[in-house]
């Protein structure tokens, strides 16, 4: 059978969500999530269906995208299809070309596993590597200390808290109540939580989200953020913590983030959190 192209309808995308979460195991190279798809899904079910890609053979989904951007394409590629050439030559053939309505025209951007096939034929074809991003990975086997600060697991009543912390965290966030509900109204989320850190003032000071996978299954943490008004006293490490504890409670094996290695502040504060940095990873770049 051929391989085929597809964009789910908003109503078929528990079949991208499944594959990649029967795809996350402990050793995996740093991929595309489910919790990926679950932090897009804030801007709604139709948009994050028009942002997924799937290629399939014979009815089986062997590869999903995600476009972040019209111009950034993060994918992964089911564990047994990772050298296969006819999967390979196509995703190069669906990325390079416009017409296939994968990537827009001019400089463009994929994000994929090291060491698959893939990498090596888009470096044939001409793309270069871009900048490059620390995935830090944190083993649950024992249970995770104290954070030292007290945190509360945000429900549909505190979202506006979680969403204020966003935004005071990341310029330019347009995270709000209303996408708040529209990413818990995701399956993704069933398996995920959202963490809000106090200080001794009961100020909200830092928080996140974490996705498990399922049990037995590296979890991720997207996104963490620290209040811009209390930077600087170990918030970070302690919802960090604290994101790795909910994510032991869920039954995750592991926990996995990525930063860009030049925010040398973030990367800093996953290793004092209990972080191990694995090997620096790159996206490919197609200049226009």
């Amino acid at each position: 059978m051929a391989i085929e192209l597809g964009t789910p309808a908003a109503d078929g995308l528990t079949g991208a969500v499944d594959a990649l979460r029967e795809w996350q195991h402990d050793g995996a190279p740093m991929q595309l999530h489910p919790g990926d798809l679950g932090w897009f899904w804030r801007y709604g079910a139709e948009a994050t269906a028009a942002a997924v890609r799937t290629w399939s053979r014979d009815g089986r989904i062997l590869a999903v995208g995600l476009l972040d951007e019209p111009d950034l394409l993060r994918m992964t590629i089911a564990p047994d299809a990772l050298q296969d050439e006819e999967l390979a030559r196509r995703l190069v053939e669906d990325l390079t070309e416009p017409a296939r309505g994968v990537l827009v025209p001019g400089k463009v951007y994929v994000e994929a596993p090291k060491g698959v096939l893939l990498q090596d034929l888009l470096a044939e074809a001409g793309w270069d590597t871009d900048d490059p991003w620390t995935p830090l990975r944190r083993d649950l086997a024992e249970p995770v200390e104290d954070p030292g600060v007290r945190v509360e697991v945000i429900g549909p009543d505190r979202a506006h808290v979680r969403a204020a912390v966003q935004r005071a965290s990341f310029s330019g966030s347009t995270f709000t109540v209303e996408r708040w509900h529209a990413m818990a109204a995701g399956p993704p989320y069933a398996d995920a939580r959202c963490l809000v850190a106090y200080d001794d003032r009961d100020d909200a000071v830092a928080a996140v989200t974490v996705w498990s996978a399922g049990a037995g299954r590296p979890g991720l943490i997207e996104p963490m953020g620290v209040h811009s008004d209390h930077r600087g006293h170990g918030y970070g490490k302690a919802i960090t913590v604290a994101a790795a504890a909910a994510l032991r409670e869920l039954g995750s094996s592991s926990v996995l983030v990525c930063t860009p290695s030049s925010n040398v502040g973030a990367v800093a504060t996953y290793r004092s959190a209990g972080f191990q940095a694995l090997p620096e990873v790159r996206d490919r770049r197609r200049d226009a």
